[in-house]
């Protein structure tokens, strides 16, 4: 009886190791529209930024609004989601400069919070962003 006892205990064990393998190793799902506001500054006004994303796996794919040059928006590259972390990079070109940001985040639910980081006079500057998942573009 106690060998039966050890045997399923040993069972239940493994079952508790391969489901939590399991729910831990998919990646969360950044397909959708979301969007964030960028506050006033000096004399530029709010701005609402929209961001279009497709996740296969452990890719992403998608495009930004913003820029001067392109009103479709701007191809995210490098784009990947591990677990709940996503990451990926956004180039534009400005009078013949090419500026990169690097954005980070964690999705959870219908929200991404995390880091923008760019490079500007030498300097890497960061800060924080919240995109919100529109509730009908997923």
């Amino acid at each position: 009886m106690q060998r039966f006892a050890s045997k399923a205990l040993q069972a239940l064990v493994c079952l508790a190791l391969a489901l939590t393998l399991t729910t831990t190793s998919q990646a969360a799902d950044a397909t959708g529209t979301w969007t964030w506001t960028t506050p006033a500054q000096g004399d530029r006004p709010e701005r609402t930024t929209t961001l279009k994303l497709k996740s296969e796996g452990d890719k992403v794919t998608g495009t930004v609004s913003g820029g001067r040059q392109n009103a479709e928006g701007t191809q995210i590259s490098e784009g990947k989601i591990t677990g709940d972390e996503i990451s990926f990079k956004v180039s534009r070109e400005f009078n013949g400069n090419t500026m990169v940001q690097k954005f980070n985040g964690k999705i959870s639910g219908d929200t991404i919070k995390g880091k923008i980081t760019s490079e500007r006079d030498g300097q890497e500057r960061s800060r924080d962003w919240e995109a919100k998942r529109k509730a009908d573009a997923k």
